[in-house]
């Protein structure tokens, strides 16, 4: 390997590296050691702000390979033909915790995808879980917050996090795949993914029909046990990295099966629930999975924070062929995604290497911070203009979009669309076996034991009361694991005009 010279960051080499320059061997420091300054100023500024949710993260290039024909319903030039790869970058996550926070919490795992397409980046940004805990953006911030720190003690409290969950009672669906064993997955290459929001895909008839995409792991599910889990928080913190590093740099490059469910907007008009809504799942049954490609992870990347830390991703970046839906938090992560990454890293956050298009990128977004590509060069920054050769490419213009109402109002999200329940007890009576049934139970038992307060009793009847909504031996099982009579929370239940 050839030397290199050591230097200042504008290039002087530089030879004092050790010994700052002082007046006599034990005099004062001279403020003119400009590499003192320079070295100590940038090691102040080593620290980015850390992402609100989704802090702590690994992340991987790879590949994906197109191994069906999906063509009827997109045009977008990823799926174009069999065979097809696309080169790509995912980051994994713990959603809730910090930048340094355990790997093995109880917690949904962030599944966000970079795809460097021909016709610009697309980012399917999703979890390992097919639902969520909301459904209307408003409720986001408030949510996070119950999963963070408590103000006054700057605790995490398990009494924030089921007071608000008991008094939204859309997010039991999302909190029963949390509680149970696929809150601690066993390693990021033994989860599914999923891009959990509803979104469109349009043909090259500028047809178009609703779709979810899934990322089935190629290694099996595999979770941990919550001691289990919790015994590793204090043993390796990093576990989840360290395995996902490790297994690569083996030569045993972990694989997802990419697959999609199809709704045609006809389909949508007469679903029994409402299909762009993120605490729901669209049936198996109803709408069977399509095989489309085979995602794979190959290479980690040299440098941790230039990749990892620095990725961005916005599920506004779509591609021609793949757009959105009117799944409102969909909507609403339009938004405060992209806006997240330009406080965080920059206005040219898609300049970092990580986040740039590889191909041609042409408009009149100039200077900003971190500006560290061309800045348009000697081109106008102005449109339109006599100078520049930028056209309109007509072709890449979507349909319109024909709207439910031309009436706008603030309208309630669960009126008429209240049904919290069926599709948990489907998840506890049919998607679960006895051992997932008892290590859900529990968890939830475990985790509701730290409920503390005046408000008590009042948080946890309240909670019960919707685990029995779900299901009736669901319900007892948890009130008996924390020794609750039963009988007041059936007379709560009936007092509310629930019947089973």
């Amino acid at each position: 390997m050839e030397n290199k010279k050591l230097t200042t960051a504008s290039g002087r080499p530089y030879t004092e590296f050790d010994n700052s320059m002082t007046v006599g061997n034990r005099g004062p420091v001279l403020l003119q050691d400009y590499f003192l300054h320079e070295d100590m100023a940038h090691f102040n500024r080593e620290r980015i702000p850390e992402r609100v949710v989704h802090a702590k993260g690994s992340g991987a290039f790879g590949t994906f390979t197109v191994t069906h024909d999906i063509t009827k319903y997109t045009k977008a030039k990823i799926f174009s033909k069999i065979g097809k790869e696309t080169k790509l970058f995912l980051r994994f996550s713990t959603v809730g915790g910090e930048k340094g926070s355990a790997d093995t919490e109880r917690d949904p795992r962030g599944f966000a995808m970079k795809f460097y397409t021909e016709d610009g980046n697309w980012d399917l940004v999703g979890n390992n879980t097919p639902v969520f805990f909301i459904k209307d953006p408003k409720k986001f911030s408030h949510f996070i917050h119950t999963q963070k720190r408590d103000p006054k003690t700057n605790c995490k409290s398990p009494t924030m996090m089921w007071d608000y969950w008991s008094l939204n009672p859309e997010s039991l669906h999302q909190v029963m795949i949390l509680m149970s064993d696929r809150g601690t997955p066993f390693s990021y290459r033994h989860m599914n993914g999923y891009g959990s929001h509803t979104f469109s895909l349009i043909n090259q008839n500028n047809e178009k029909v609703w779709v979810k995409f899934h990322f089935k792991t190629a290694q099996g599910i595999k979770n941990f046990k919550a001691q289990d889990a919790s015994d590793l928080r204090g043993i390796d913190p990093d576990y989840a990295q360290r395995d996902l590093v490790e297994a690569i740099e083996r030569k045993e490059y972990p694989q997802w099966n990419v697959k999609i469910q199809v709704m045609t907007q006809e389909e949508s008009k007469t679903f029994r629930w409402n299909p762009f809504d993120l605490t729901k799942i669209w049936p198996h049954s109803e709408f069977p999975l399509i095989d489309v490609g085979v995602m794979e992870l190959n290479q980690i990347p040299h440098n941790y924070f230039r990749d990892v830390e620095q990725s961005a991703f916005a599920p506004a970046h779509v591609v021609d062929g793949i757009s959105y839906s009117p799944d409102k938090m969909l909507q609403g992560r339009l938004l405060s995604y992209p806006d997240a990454h330009r406080y965080r890293l920059g206005a040219n956050y898609e300049n970092i290497p990580v986040n740039q298009c590889p191909y041609m990128v042409a408009n009149y977004q100039r200077d900003g911070q971190m500006q560290t590509g061309e800045n348009g060069g000697s081109d106008a920054n102005y449109r339109p203009n006599s100078f520049d050769s930028i056209v309109v490419d007509e072709k890449y213009k979507e349909q319109p979009m024909p709207l439910e109402s031309n009436i706008a109002d603030w309208f309630d999200r669960n009126e008429n669309d209240d049904d919290h329940y069926t599709q948990p007890g489907l998840l506890f009576n049919k998607a679960m076996n006895d051992y997932d049934r008892h290590n859900l139970v529990a968890n939830i038992v475990g985790a509701m034991s730290g409920i503390i307060g005046a408000k008590k009793d009042l948080i946890i009847n309240r909670q019960l009361c919707h685990f029995f909504r779900a299901d009736y031996i669901l319900g007892t099982a948890i009130a008996k694991g924390l020794g609750v009579d039963i009988e007041a929370v059936m007379k709560e239940l009936k007092h509310e005009n629930i019947s089973h």
